[in-house]
């Protein structure tokens, strides 16, 4: 598939506001003024776009959602934290497409009747803010954002917020409780954003490549989004392809492509790094279930990942081969876990560390089989038990290794060391040390 999002990040000069115009920028923001918020609302309903951030919800269905009755303003924000481990795709359009993100925020704004938007972006992307809010003041200099847009009598403005650098802002109310300038902690909901949001107003929030897939659908039509890929799948999707590959990176392509395509394919990973064999995939950013070899020819869309047993979610492909320990791994994802827990929720800010701990003794050499069994009913009390989907992706490194590769803790616990080979572990003093 010829690429749409990325197609001129390679490009120099690709950024500014210059060059986005000479490739047809802000035409879907023209043609989308000429329509009523509900039409557009209904255009993007019809091409099936799904959020690109981790759940796969109905963009569509999320602007239906917005109480448009409500007499308090209405708010786009627009969730640029990326903190999911393995996933890197978002900071690439906006350091090299800034342009297609503000043209899909003022798209959504006109669709759920706000006149702001914010883009919260993550604390550690400093550079990225600077070429947004460089050439953010250029659009509004040139009337694509502010008073007046385009002449049509639409206010519409955009703000570029910088947080302080925590995973659990990525889950939308606790980005809300940021903005606002408390705390990033979730919300109880119901209420939900689309009533209570942003300052207690109504308010949508969507992912990057979620609303810089909005200007094509508009120029092109519902349909041929939909086209671009499987049904209820459609249009391009980017995918960060990391760890032991020959060719990590960010590549877009359909969301028929299979993951075994993306992993080996020269056009994409390239395959594994030095002639290693692949031992498993996590398919979706750490907080997914993994897959193994066998489990891969099938299409890398929301559908077809879950129908596997595991999420496409951010589509941030973490790739393993034999040399991995997965003790280990899951030792290593529980350090962040335990660590960026905001602590609002008991299960998750005192079950994260125990699993952190438990995972720590196995690996150094002093578990016991009766530690399998602690871990799992520590994890299972995690799950599904905090306000938000943190718990469920803390406990999910811990609950997937043992379901798959129980043989190598036990194997740890009875030999009272990691059982790659030693020549390996040798060679990497992070391994080595415990």
């Amino acid at each position: 598939m010829e690429p749409i999002l990325t197609k001129y990040v390679k490009q120099p000069g690709g950024a500014s506001l210059d060059f986005y115009m000479k490739v047809g920028g802000y035409e879907g923001l023209r043609k989308s003024l000429g329509m009523t918020p509900d039409q557009v609302v209904d255009v993007v309903k019809q091409s099936g776009l799904r959020g690109r951030g981790g759940a796969g919800f109905p963009t569509g269905m999320k602007w239906q959602f917005v109480d448009k009755k409500s007499p308090k303003p209405k708010y786009i924000c627009c969730n640029a934290d990326e903190s999911e481990p393995g996933t890197f795709k978002d900071h690439v359009l906006m350091e090299r497409n800034p342009h297609l993100l503000f043209e899909g925020c003022l798209i959504a704004c006109h669709a759920i009747g706000a006149k702001v938007a914010y883009i919260y972006i993550r604390g550690e992307f400093y550079h990225v803010q600077q070429v947004l809010e460089r050439e953010l003041a250029k659009a509004r200099a040139a009337g694509l954002v502010g008073k007046n847009i385009m002449g049509t009598g639409f206010d519409c403005d955009i703000f570029v917020h910088r947080g302080a650098g925590a995973y659990e802002a990525g889950e939308e109310t606790a980005l809300i409780e940021s903005l606002e300038g408390k705390k990033a902690q979730p919300r109880l909901k119901p209420p939900f954003p689309a009533v209570a949001g942003l300052y207690d107003c109504p308010t949508a929030v969507n992912n990057v490549e979620t609303l810089c897939n909005v200007p094509f659908i508009i120029t092109e039509g519902a349909e041929a989004f939909a086209k671009l890929g499987p049904e209820k799948n459609g249009g391009p999707k980017l995918y960060c392809i990391s760890g032991h590959v020959k060719n990590p990176g960010v590549y877009e392509t359909s969301m028929h492509t299979t993951l075994r395509e993306l992993i080996y394919d020269p056009k994409f990973g390239g395959g594994i790094r030095g002639g290693h064999q692949l031992k498993c995939v996590i398919p979706g950013g750490s907080s997914v279930p993994v897959l193994l070899p066998e489990q891969l020819d099938i299409p890398a869309s929301f559908d077809g990942v879950a129908s596997a047993g595991s999420m496409l979610g951010s589509a941030g492909l973490i790739v393993m081969d034999e040399t991995t320990c997965m003790v280990w791994a899951a030792q290593n994802l529980l350090y962040f876990y335990k660590h960026e827990s905001c602590g609002k929720c008991t299960p998750c800010r005192e079950g994260g560390d125990w699993l952190h701990k438990l995972l720590m003794k196995i690996e150094r050499g002093d578990g016991e089989m009766r530690d399998l069994d602690l871990l799992l009913s520590v994890a299972n009390n995690i799950a599904g038990k905090t306000l938000c989907a943190f718990g469920d992706a803390a406990a999910t490194p811990v609950l997937t290794t043992i379901k798959t590769f129980r043989a190598e803790y036990e194997a740890h616990i009875r030999e009272g060391r990691c059982t790659l080979p030693a020549s390996w572990r040798a060679s990497h003093p992070v391994l080595a040390a415990h």
